[in-house]
């Protein structure tokens, strides 16, 4: 054989044989029983460099998002560090399995046929904007009040229809980010039959409320801001506040630090004010394994993905990336998801009501904000009439509504089984007869609970 030829057939290796006996072509590629088992293991080679341009693509493009908010450095940078690491890695990939002489293009063939694919997908799934449905029509009575913490909140007045009125009531929704505005003043508009003024508002960042340019300023100490400042501006001396989950937590705020404008406090499933309570991140415990993976589904998308990881480290470049409009449909959707998980197993379905606020939700809970500040000292004692709500199916801890209980010594506890955390949709009717009874007060339509344990049914954390 003379030397002009040796280049069609590669010496063996010695070490892992995956080229002895094996033909090469004019790219350096093996065939054979040989060179198949040798493509194989390059392509094999290949998807672990994949996966390593990626981890480190997305970490370069997270450090320089901690640094600038302008995507087009961010994803720039995580561009060229997953073209650079897949480059090398090809090269590392046929220094080892590719004759000298062909090492050049089956490099550049690896590098290319790796990243492109790659490339293409992540501008596909990524980086292109979805197109988003038109917006939601005004829900019926709202308008938007602007008030003294400069922010515009959509607001809903339903006035009493008897005489005398009594003190007004103001409901404070869940999540937070969950307006749920329509559901709510459903459940509550038939207290204007026993003369009471019910208000409801989209908190700040969600429904038809303003949404912030950067979304650092999300939090319960602006929600009680804005909320003492919508009080001013509707002219209310004292309130009844009606807070579910989030709200619960709100109100509790708001009581903390304004204790003379509040006349009673009624809980549903109040969120916990102990900042070592974790049992809000079961709020998906109560969904099947289907329900599960379609949600999980949601989550995953590329670009939902990254908007999110973002906001753990820039909360400017994560609004800068996926802008209000895309992030809160694509909210709309997940908690839209989530929602049997808010009542209990079998119960009817729902129709998934919209509005909510991604950055309203997701950054008081991310790794870049502050915790707020813990009411429990200014709370403990106050003689302000408390009535919880709590349902067998609610994901939260037992501890979250007892502590509440155990700060506020006029406090009763009505516990409901067969309900899960939004009790007052499942049961409307035992929910306002209770309300009216305990602002009348009047004995509860069942007992209070007075034990500290759970009761035996109880299906949430203790």
């Amino acid at each position: 054989m003379s030397r002009e030829d040796s280049g069609n057939v590669p010496e063996a290796t010695g070490d892992d044989g995956l080229l002895t006996g094996a033909v090469s072509d004019d790219h350096g590629v093996t065939t054979g029983a040989g060179g198949r088992r040798a493509r194989w293991r390059t392509g094999l080679a290949m998807v672990l460099v994949a996966l390593v341009a990626v981890v480190l693509a997305t970490v370069a493009l997270l450090a320089v998002a901690r640094f600038t908010p302008v995507p087009a450095l961010f994803l720039g940078a995580g561009l060229v560090t997953f073209l650079a690491v897949t480059h090398t890695g090809a090269a590392l990939v046929a220094a080892r399995r590719v004759p000298p002489e062909h090492r050049r293009t089956a490099r550049w063939a690896l590098s290319a046929g790796t990243a492109v694919p790659l490339v293409v997908l992540f501008v596909v799934t990524a980086l292109v904007p979805p197109t988003l449905p038109p917006p939601e029509p005004a829900i019926p009575g709202q308008t938007l009040v602007e008030v003294s913490t400069s922010s515009r909140l959509a607001v809903i007045r339903l006035p009493a229809r008897t005489q005398p009125a009594r003190a007004p009531v103001v409901v404070l929704h869940g999540g937070p980010g969950v307006p749920d505005l329509r559901a709510n003043a459903e459940v509550f508009a038939p207290l204007t039959e026993h003369g009471f003024d019910v208000h409801l508002y989209a908190q700040l960042g969600t429904g038809a409320s303003t949404r912030l340019p950067d979304p650092r300023g999300y939090g319960r100490d602006r929600d009680v801001a804005d909320l003492e400042a919508l009080r001013e501006r509707l002219g209310l001396e004292r309130m009844v506040l009606i807070g579910h989950s989030y709200g619960g937590a709100l109100a509790a705020s708001y009581l903390a630090r304004h204790p003379d404008r509040v006349t009673a406090l009624v809980l549903v499933s109040p969120g916990a004010l102990d900042p070592a309570d974790h049992s809000s991140n079961r709020a998906t415990a109560g969904l099947t394994t289907a329900q599960r993976l379609r949600l999980y589904g949601k989550l995953l998308a590329p670009r939902a993905l990254l908007g999110y990881g973002l906001l753990q480290v820039n909360p400017a470049a994560a609004h800068a990336y996926l802008p209000d409009a895309e992030a809160d449909v694509r909210n709309d959707n997940v908690v839209g998801l989530a929602a049997p998980g808010l009542h209990c197993p079998g119960a009817p379905a729902r129709p998934a009501e919209g509005g909510t606020g991604f950055y309203a939700m997701q950054y008081p809970q991310s790794a870049t904000t502050p915790p707020p500040d813990d009411p429990r000292p200014a709370l403990r004692g106050l003689p302000t009439p408390t009535l919880i709500v709590k349902g067998s199916c609610d994901y939260l801890s037992w501890h979250s509504a007892t502590e509440y209980r155990d700060l506020l010594p006029q406090t009763q506890l009505l516990y409901l089984p067969g309900t899960g955390h939004n009790a007052h949709q499942d049961v409307p009717e035992l929910v306002r007869a209770a309300v009216l009874a305990f602002l009348d007060q009047q004995p509860l339509p069942l007992a209070p609970y007075q034990g500290a344990a759970p009761p035996a049914d109880y299906q949430g954390p203790p």
